[in-house]
């Protein structure tokens, strides 16, 4: 099959374009350098603050200031068998003299930045906009502003509510009484929406992806993950991205058969991020329907697993490029592209960089889409699985090296004694297992058959949501990784709940040989990378890891890692990176610790650490208030609810 777009490219836009003009101009929010305006500071997802009073000399005085339990714990109470989700994944947004905040279930509060006292909070379930609560994390909420008014945008549900900034009231003329329902869609496909992640504000629209649109995955029918563009001040739908091409698109040839034509996903599950000044947004798109199996859409399925530019005002595709090709691994870019100036080989570049699962860094000119270094398509494994075709080739960045194990063999199995490689060697043989891209296979139950395929990176990274943190002073990114294999067993549906050929059963995890992980370390680690050069600078182990386990003592090891989910913040000379709560989602055992700590980012030499109730579950931020610096992180696991924690110098 003929492949005209896997080279990068413009394309004609696939969108609705729907009532509403571009209004006056809109002040960028929070230009107060101690604020955090947005998700990840800005939008350029930089989650950098270039704030020093917390510095090197001084991090190790750090106090807990404050201290806010999640306002989810009262809705027990008023609803019986309600039980609230400590994986309290939240980052705080802070402009002027506020903290905006949501919780897992869609609940909205207003925290004053010095004392963490509640200013207001928003109820849907006492406003009536919803009945009984429920929900996951969506990570955070978007702030504009135009002259005196403030608004802060939430995802409660499948809601988009507009609330005012001071009273965190709605405010009534943004779609009906202060919300839109973003399950009604003119796709009649389109049955329900859940989004874990938060919204963005660029220019004069707010922006959502989507992590569900339906009840379930598991049928070939399913629609489009559609990025929509809501007006800032109505809530007029402004434009919709559709990630499956549609007749006229040069896309549509990456699919076999007419499939484009019935398949969906293709969504945008995590964060976003934007150049306000080009007018650019970009996404991180995901596999397309399903993760696992794609024998019913041969191709490569255009634009799943690519990063895609598109216009602000208009949801034009102006660029994009495909990082996996016809996506069999849940390798869905996981995180929102980093972007930064740098100079490369004498050249000013406009930087993009996207981190996977698969640990790569991906980089491109974020106005063009030219790779930056090159990009090689490499031949990889093909599939046995009945009707399945796999690609042929796979892109593989020239620089920067991988920031994390990819593959496996058998010299990189655990080796710390003979007893537990030997260990280590029985459980993979009972496994297809290989390089990188090596496909699923069917589970096969017969003896001496294998049970699925590891694959390693496994889908929970690599790299994940909590991304990777860029200094746009130095160009240096920071990635902290896990090593983390997973197993894809396929195995024949029940018809009455899929019709796919098949889909992923169980195991779909690697056993562990005596309870540790069955690789060599280090199973989370931070990388640090000149993204002038494409250089890696250093790499630290992130956290001790499980060098307590029986099996272990007495060997005397340096820190194996912590494979849990961390997110990191960057201020003027410290890195801060938790090691994950053990209560997230997909999370491996031996995974997530209760350490949060500061590193000399130029170094890599630990500064401080402090052991919290819980894991960091959320990305940390930091802001100015009152002239004293806070640090900021969500903790949450099962035996503690989630919460967030302010540190900050003694007075």
């Amino acid at each position: 099959m003929s492949n005209p777009t896997r080279a990068v490219g413009a394309i004609t836009a696939i969108l609705t374009v729907a009532c509403g003009e571009p209004g006056g101009t809109v002040r960028t929010a929070g230009s107060d350098t101690g604020d955090w305006p947005h998700y990840a500071h800005d939008l350029a997802a930089t989650k950098y603050a270039p704030l020093d009073q917390i510095d090197p000399s001084n991090v190790s005085q750090l106090r807990v200031a404050w201290s806010w339990e999640s306002a989810d714990y009262d809705l027990p109470e008023r609803f019986p068998g309600v039980e609230v989700n400590p994986n309290y994944q939240a980052t705080p947004i802070k402009i002027g003299a506020r903290l905006y905040v949501p919780t897992n279930m869609g609940q909205a509060v207003a925290l004053d930045p010095e004392t963490g006292r509640e200013l207001w909070r928003y109820d849907p379930y006492a406003s009536g906009l919803r009945g009984r609560p429920g929900g996951r994390a969506s990570r955070g909420v978007a702030y504009w502003s135009e002259g005196d008014g403030e608004r802060v945008f939430l995802l409660s549900g499948p809601y988009l509510v507009a609330l005012d900034a001071a009273t965190g009231m709605p405010v009534p003329e943004f779609g009906g009484g202060g919300a839109v329902d973003l399950a009604d869609d003119p796709d009649q496909r389109v049955e329900t929406f859940e989004w874990t992640s938060a919204p963005m504000v660029v220019r004069d629209v707010v922006i959502v992806g989507a992590t569900a649109m339906t009840p379930t995955r598991n049928w070939k029918t399913a629609p489009p993950g559609y990025v929509r563009a809501y007006d800032v001040r109505t809530g007029a739908l402004r434009w919709r991205f559709n990630p499956i091409p549609e007749p006229g698109d040069p896309a549509i040839e990456t699919w076999a058969d007419s499939s484009w034509a019935y398949s969906g996903n293709g969504n945008v599950w995590t964060l976003m991020s934007a150049d306000e000044e080009l007018g650019h947004v970009y996404l991180p798109l995901k596999t397309t329907t399903n993760d696992w199996y794609g024998g019913h859409r041969l191709g490569d399925n255009l634009y799943g697993e690519s990063v895609a530019a598109v216009d602000a005002e208009t949801g034009a595709l102006l660029w994009h490029f495909q990082m996996v090709h016809h996506g069999l691994w849940d390798y869905d870019p996981p995180a929102a592209p980093n972007l930064l100036d740098v100079v490369v080989d004498g050249r000013p570049v406009k930087m993009l960089a996207q981190v996977t699962k698969q640990a790569f860094v991906f980089a491109f000119d974020r106005e063009t889409g030219r790779p930056v270094w090159p990009i090689e398509e490499r031949p990889v494994p093909a599939s046995d699985v009945p009707g399945e075709v796999a690609a042929a080739t796979q892109p593989f960045p020239t620089r920067p090296a991988p920031f994390d194990r990819q593959g496996i063999t058998t010299d990189d199995l655990i080796d710390f004694t003979p007893e537990l490689r030997a260990e280590a060697e029985r459980i993979v043989s009972g496994f297809v297992y290989g390089p990188m891209f090596t496909p699923p296979s069917v589970r096969d139950d017969r003896p001496g058959g294998t049970q699925g395929t590891i694959l390693m990176p496994g889908w929970v990274g690599g790299a994940n949501w909590g991304g990777a943190a860029v200094d746009p002073e130095t160009g240096v990114l920071y990635v902290p990784s896990v090593t983390s294999p997973n197993v894809t067993a396929l195995v024949a549906p029940n018809p009455d709940s899929s019709d796919f050929n098949f889909v992923r059963g169980l195991p779909r995890e690697v056993p562990m040989p005596r309870g540790l992980p069955i690789l060599k370390p280090p199973y989370g680690r931070i990388t640090a990378i000149d993204m002038h050069t494409g250089e890696h600078l250093w790499m630290r182990p992130n956290g001790p890891g499980p060098r307590d386990h029986p099996d272990l003592r007495g060997l005397d090891l340096p820190w194996l890692g912590q494979r849990g989910r961390a997110a990191p913040l960057l201020t003027k000379t410290l890195l801060f990176v938790g090691e994950g709560s053990e209560a997230a989602l997909s999370i491996l055992s031996v995974a997530g610790g209760k350490a949060f700590r500061a590193w000399d980012k130029a170094t890599g030499d630990l500064l401080w650490e402090v052991s919290l109730e819980a894991g960091t579950s959320g990305a940390p931020m930091t802001y100015l208030a009152g002239g004293r610096q806070y640090v900021v992180v969500a903790i949450g696991d099962r035996a503690t609810p989630g919460r967030l924690v302010a540190f900050a110098l003694p007075d």
